[in-house]
């Protein structure tokens, strides 16, 4: 049943990401071209997005199980440090260069678009990047430990 929730909310996401326009780059583009011909419509969208996990966060704050049984798990609140505000950066460049974020460009990949899978490989390359980053700072912290 767990595998069946997922894929039906993976499809929501994926027609929602088509029908807001989130999936085409010349679009995302337009929007984050605030001195050049903006394109205010992806504000609505993420606006709405916001609106409706807020919501979700909510409910599911008060909750110690899931719909279907499973526990819950929020990410707890952090703090904001040198690696997110960096992590953020590169998101956001990634973003303005290629037009895609991680949902989007998979969900064009699936409707073959080059470009996007370019933006998916590259994406994975830099996922595995920062995994074998961590790998090495891990490893040299137990070094020093020991």
């Amino acid at each position: 049943m767990q595998a069946v929730a997922s894929f039906i909310a993976g499809l929501v996401l994926g027609i929602g990401l088509l029908v807001s326009g989130m999936a085409n780059p010349a679009k995302v583009l337009g929007f984050l071209d605030l001195f050049g011909r903006w394109d205010p419509s992806l504000a609505l969208v993420m606006g709405g997005a916001v609106a409706v996990a807020a919501l979700g966060f909510l409910v599911a704050g008060r909750r110690t199980r899931s719909l279907l049984g499973a526990e819950m798990k929020l990410p707890a609140a952090g703090r904001i440090d040198r690696r997110l505000v960096l992590g953020s950066l590169v998101f956001g460049v990634g973003w303005g260069i290629a037009g895609f974020c991680p949902g989007p460009g998979l969900v064009a990949v699936g409707l073959g678009e080059p470009k996007a899978l370019a933006f998916v490989l590259a994406m994975g390359l830099g996922m595995a990047g920062f995994e074998g980053l961590e790998w090495l700072r891990r490893r040299g912290a137990a070094t020093t430990q020991a």
